[in-house]
């Protein structure tokens, strides 16, 4: 059947996603190369052990307890005190609580601003909700500054901001004084008068350097400042799909109403709640991360290539003529990173030890150095 009423803004379009290749390194979605520890895995089986026996039922759709310990661990990871349920909104990934966030203050007659380059999968959360999509540069170091996005929201009266910190493809982060100015100034840019939703995407949190804030601080100050997170990342649990957000309980009242009914299935609730009772182990994984990340700079730097200070656990870095060459030549030799950001730019994740000689023989070899 050719003749299908397809959308006309959804025609040729190509579905998102990296590509997933069988190799031996992947290094190019920024994902944690630990597996779970034994004592995380033994958890998690037994923890759905516990919930088969109830899955004729339907999960539980408010998933109080499941909120209630990501109150817990943001106020134990951050210092932030006074968060609790009626703060914490999640689901299937923070790609879901975004789509939530836009189906709540989107759609048709809204503008969502952001600052490129930043993170690909926004443009889709605004065109899915018939939001119009607008953007403007970062600075050329690809940092960004509170005066540039107050004059951008002034001009676009936008319902959402989208913030980054640490943005990726960049891993550059947004100081907590820069978000303060921000979020003050988004109480009237939005349409109408009406404030603008500035919401901080800080799915790299766990990795920032010391001295590197968190938005987090100034929840209480601003009922119209969202923080998302991720246990992707830092949890090593892409596989699981489980993201979440902290803000006012206004917001989290209107994601309630936007999201399809039980989105968050039993097990997943379980296992996510089996990994935060053994955040504190996991965390060691993500140190050992950071100082790999560290290295990995400074030998790219040693060896005359351009980095971008990061605060994720990926690093930017280049610059070559052909950017597909180099890529292409590390995929020939079982090494796949991202070809994506600035042009001349390419973006490795940390990984392993093993991952990471791989990818720095590899690189020499290809750029001849």
């Amino acid at each position: 059947m050719t003749n299908l009423p397809i959308r006309p803004d959804l025609r040729g379009l190509e579905p998102y996603g990296a590509p997933q290749l069988d190799v031996p390194h992947l290094l190019n979605v920024n994902e944690n190369p630990y597996e779970p520890t034994p004592e995380v895995e033994a958890a998690i089986t037994a923890a759905v052990t516990d919930v088969v026996h109830t899955l004729n039922r339907y999960p539980d759709r408010e998933f109080a307890g499941l909120r209630a310990d990501l109150a817990a661990y943001l106020a134990a990871e951050s210092g932030v005190r006074g968060l609790g349920v009626e703060n914490i909104w999640a689901a299937n990934g923070s790609n879901e609580v975004m789509l939530h966030l836009f189906q709540a203050f989107g759609g048709p007659g809204r503008v969502a601003l952001s600052f490129t380059p930043t993170y690909s999968m926004y443009p889709e959360y605004a065109r899915d909700t018939f939001t119009a999509w607008v953007t403007a540069e970062r600075n050329a170091d690809h940092t960004l500054d509170a005066d540039t996005v107050i004059a951008r929201m002034r001009a676009e009266r936008p319902a959402l901001v989208l913030l980054a910190s640490p943005n990726n493809p960049t891993g550059t982060a947004l100081s907590v004084a820069a978000i303060e100015e921000i979020a003050a100034a988004a109480r009237t840019t939005g349409p109408e008068g009406a404030a603008s939703v500035v919401v901080v995407d800080e799915a790299y949190a766990e990795f920032r350097r010391e001295g590197t804030g968190s938005a987090l601080e100034l929840l209480a100050r601003h009922p119209h400042l969202v923080v998302t997170r991720t246990m992707s990342k830092a949890f090593a649990f892409a596989g699981v799909r489980l993201g979440y957000l902290a803000a006012a309980p206004q917001v989290v009242d209107v994601l309630r109403i936007v999201r399809l009914p039980y989105h968050l299935s039993a097990v997943t609730q379980a296992v996510a709640r089996a990994a935060l009772a053994h955040a504190g182990g996991l965390q060691a994984q993500v140190a050992e991360l950071r100082g790999a990340r560290d290295d990995l700079a400074a030998w790219l730097g040693e060896n005359g290539f351009t980095t971008v200070d990061s605060d994720a656990n990926f690093i930017l870095f280049g610059e070559f003529e052909d950017r597909h060459a180099v890529w292409q030549g590390l995929l020939d030799r079982g090494v796949l990173i991202r070809e994506t950001g600035p042009e001349r730019y390419l973006r490795v994740s940390v990984g392993t030890g093993e991952q990471m000689a791989a990818f720095r023989t590899a690189l020499l070899e290809v750029t001849g150095r």
